[in-house]
């Protein structure tokens, strides 16, 4: 059989640091690249992002497209992807993702033996230079990756995810009005309601994880700011049961163990501490998602 043309779509802002890394990976897949583009979409980059990718775009031997506009939001960045998209498959990879060179390959191999699977999820690695924070911040994905054999109950982020086109354009594409995080999961549980099926393929992807405790408060409040909104607008998505200081505590005492069956270092038993921190700077972007709706009101009235 014909292999399918592909799509990567690489939605980024501010990645200068990371976002050299990432394009070579890219550039180095086993897959054909006269079957592949690459779809750039830079949300208002305040650093040299859009210019690095620029820099790469008469190197790379895959056509390529480059789009820039103000911040508009994730949900508005992926649109753009998936209007001009000409794959039969869309493969997103984060401006922090590392790919192993057969991660398209193999990406594409499950999607096609699986007609019925509208987004495949790959498995996350953990980079073997991290550092203790950022081994950290991966340990509890790949040890659900372990535990999980297929991906049918828990939606899945976008990053490291090969979407069916036909899929995501039966929806609509992703929700503009979702401009922080949450739009990836919003988008798979509509696509999922369509009756497509997700699973878990058995690629392999990396991403950069923050450095420092400070990085990791930033980027986990982050979380709880784009999960408000995205709570607001469906809440079947997620339970906040679990989304607490004290959950946290549990979780990271119960992934002691088999976290240190995983990378052999004695540093894992920080992870209690580590999953209280998440799941407090969670819980203020949460918050502060809410008081900001709670003033935009005030301020309409």
């Amino acid at each position: 059989m014909p292999l399918p043309f592909v799509t990567i779509g690489v939605c980024v802002r501010n990645c200068e640091n990371t976002i050299r890394s990432t394009i070579e990976s890219i550039s180095k897949q086993d897959y054909p690249h006269e079957l592949m583009e690459i779809i750039f979409v830079d949300d208002g980059s305040e650093d040299r992002t859009l210019f690095i990718i620029n820099n790469y775009v008469s190197k790379i031997d895959m056509k390529v497209k480059v789009f820039h506009h103000k911040w508009k939001g994730l949900g508005a960045s992926r649109n753009v992807v998936v209007k001009n998209a000409k794959g039969k498959y869309i493969i997103w990879v984060d401006g922090d993702m590392i790919l192993p060179s057969n991660h398209v390959r193999k990406q594409v191999e499950f999607m096609e033996k699986n007609p019925r699977v509208g987004i495949a999820k790959a498995r996350y690695g953990i980079l073997p230079k991290g550092n203790l924070i950022e081994v950290l911040e991966n340990i509890p994905f790949v040890l659900y990756d372990l535990k999980n054999g297929s991906l049918d109950s828990k939606l899945p982020g976008t990053g490291g995810a090969i979407f069916r086109t036909e899929a995501i354009r039966q929806v609509s594409g992703f929700d503009s009005k979702l401009k922080g995080t949450g739009e990836d999961q919003d988008a798979a549980f509509r696509v999922r309601k369509k009756g497509w099926l997700i699973k878990r393929s058995s690629a392999i992807f990396y991403e950069r994880r923050p450095k420092s405790w400070g990085e990791v408060w930033k980027k986990w409040f982050w979380y709880g700011l784009g999960d408000f909104d995205l709570y607001l607008k469906n809440r079947n998505i997620f339970s906040l049961f679990g989304m607490n200081p004290l959950a946290g505590l549990l979780r990271g005492l119960l992934h002691i163990l088999p976290a240190y069956k995983l990378v052999h270092r004695k540093f894992v038993f920080l992870l209690p501490f580590h999953y209280v921190l998440q799941m407090a700077a969670w819980c203020f972007g949460f918050i502060s998602g809410n008081i900001k709706r709670m003033l935009q009101t005030v301020e309409s009235c």
